[in-house]
Order: C-alpha cells, then structure tokens, then sequence
C-alpha cells in the first residue's frame, strides 16, 4: 500500500509539473545561421532561452536555427506584424521597409569592437532604436559583427581589385560602394552564398567573421581578406523581440527576458575578439590565402563610400545626415 502511495504522489507531481509546463508562454525565435555548431549568434538566443527558463517566469523560448521556421528575409516582416516572436538578425536586411537600418552597415563607420560598444550607447543607436520600436521591434541584445571579403577570383584589397567580379555586398551601402569600384551586385543573405559561389553565380563576397566560419565558405575561395586593423565591415545584428509580443507578457516576463538579453550580450563581447582569429586560421587551414587591407587601401574605400554610400544615405533617407553625424560623433 506505502509502495502505491508514494507513485500516485508521485505521478501527482509529475501531473501538476506537466499543467505547469503546458501553462507556459511559449515564444518561438528564429534564425538563418546554423544552430549547434558553436555560431556566437545562435549561441546567443539558446543561452537567452536558458536564461528565462532558469528565471521560472511562466516563459518558453522554442530556437529554430537555419532558416526552418522562416526564410532570413522574412523575419522582420514576421517579427513586425507579430507572426514571429524572437529573431537574430543582421538589421540591414530590413533596410528595404526601413532605409535607416542601412545605417548598422556603412563602410567604415565601425572601427573595432570597442568602438561599436560606444556605438551602443550613443544619440546614433537611440535613433536606430526607434526606428525599430516604430517598425514593430524593440531590442533585447546588442550585436555588432566585423567581417571581410573573400573572392574565388583575386584578393580583394584596393578597390581596383574588384573590378569584374560579381559580388555579394550583404546591404545598399556596400553594394553602392562595390559598384561604385566596377563590381557586379548580387544580393543575397549569407545562407545563399555558399552555393551562389559554388554554381558561378558570385565570384567574392562580404560578410560577417562569423558567417566566414558557419557557412563553410574556405571551400569555395582562393583569397580572404581578413578584418585586420583597418576593417571596413562592420554589421549590426541585435536579438529582436516583436513588440505585440511584448506587450502581451507580464512584467516578470519582460524582465527576465531583459536580463537574459543582457546575458547573452556580455557572452558575445567575450566572444567577438576571438572570431576573426578563429576565421584566419581556419582558412590558412584550409589552404586559403590571408591578406589584410593597408591604411591606403582602407582611405581610398573611404573616399568612394563617402562620394556614394554615405551621399545617397544622406540625401535619400529620412533623417539620413543626422544619424550619420551622429555616429560620426562618436570617438
């Protein structure tokens, strides 16, 4: 009899565990990068859906990695309109409904980590901050990711190096500058490069350190051109939360997500120094050749940005010179 008392107690537990669980909000977070394979972004959103569920707030976060839940393209449409719950982002994909977000990939405006770190706290990123409250967003962690170039064709260094070459350029600033230099444009998100590359359809591309590692791209290129002291490439991707969605969780909710948030922010500038590194040896690992911009080809990038990017930002997009001359500011 003690024996059948102690299961029913038992299985009574589990029952009320088990009303518990099924009580919970459960919020879904998509991504386009690789989940399980140690890509600091989808790093980031499993360590937030520890987080909330260690803060035992009535909250789930369910991660779906690679695309499988949306396409990269379409999450912030579905994160604005509320279909989507949590996604990591590079914010520039969404520049096409929002111009401003162009502004999170403009050549040269980013010089290191501890410079996007400032960046974080300015009069700039409060404005980019309300674009994205307007747009359906708010943010839940910063994320600033420095890349390079790598071609199957030739190094990519000066801006004479480009020329000919069909290229991905990741955003309309980079685009404008490339094709400015005598690129061909391409656009697509990072998960497509690979096998743009593979099939001919691009000879070189840009993108983030990270997304160098994740998406294998060493074996279909000759030359990388690493971040290094003059890097140009600087992407924002921040771990975005619908606001429909937001306002329809508890206080408690929002806080621990907030803190969670907060969590996987400290977690990434831990992590960010180590991944370009990571990048150049994985490469000359694998037989591709490293090389590094001089300050000389860096200012003659500078020169185009600033006659094309930065002037079409600045005359095209609302606000476009203020946020500018906001980031600017920012020693």
């Amino acid at each position: 009899m003690q024996r059948y008392l102690i299961s029913t107690a038992t299985a009574l537990g589990l029952a009320i565990a088990a009303s518990h669980a099924s009580a919970d909000t459960v919020l879904r977070a998509s991504h386009q990068f690789p989940g399980g394979q140690g890509d600091v972004r989808d790093e980031m959103v499993q360590m937030m859906a520890r987080e909330v569920a260690d803060a035992d707030v009535g909250l789930t976060i369910e991660v779906y990695p690679g695309q499988s839940l949306f396409k990269a393209r379409e999450q912030w449409g579905a994160i604005a309109r509320g279909r989507l719950d949590i996604t990591s982002l590079p914010l520039d994909y969404a520049s096409g409904r929002h111009p401003e977000f162009s502004a999170t990939l403009m050549p040269g405006l980013v010089r290191n980590q501890e410079h996007a770190q400032r960046l974080n706290d300015s009069e700039y990123m409060e404005m980019i901050k309300e674009v994205i409250r307007e747009g359906g967003a708010r943010v839940l962690a910063d994320a600033w990711l420095s890349g390079g170039f790598a071609s199957s064709e030739q190094c990519v260094t000066s801006p004479d190096t480009v020329e000919g070459q069909n290229f991905r350029a990741a955003g309309p600033a980079f685009e404008q500058m490339l094709e400015a230099a005598g690129a061909s444009i391409a656009s697509m998100p990072s998960s497509e490069v690979y096998t743009a590359m593979q099939t001919g359809v691009l000879d070189a591309a840009n993108t983030s350190s990270m997304s160098f590692i994740s998406f294998r791209l060493y074996e279909q290129v000759e030359c990388l051109t690493e971040p290094g002291d003059f890097a140009l490439w600087y992407m924002y991707e921040p771990i975005l939360i619908s606001e429909q969605v937001w306002q329809g969780l508890n206080e408690e909710q929002q806080t621990a997500l907030m803190e969670a948030g907060e969590a996987a922010e400290a977690f990434f500038v831990e992590e960010a120094a180590a991944i370009d590194q990571e990048m150049v040896d994985l490469y000359a690992e694998n037989g591709v050749e490293v090389v590094s911009m001089s300050e000389d080809d860096y200012n003659a990038w500078l020169d185009i940005a600033k006659e094309t990017s930065y002037k079409n930002f600045a005359e095209n997009v609302p606000n476009g010179q203020a946020i500018i001359d906001a980031a600017l500011a920012v020693e």
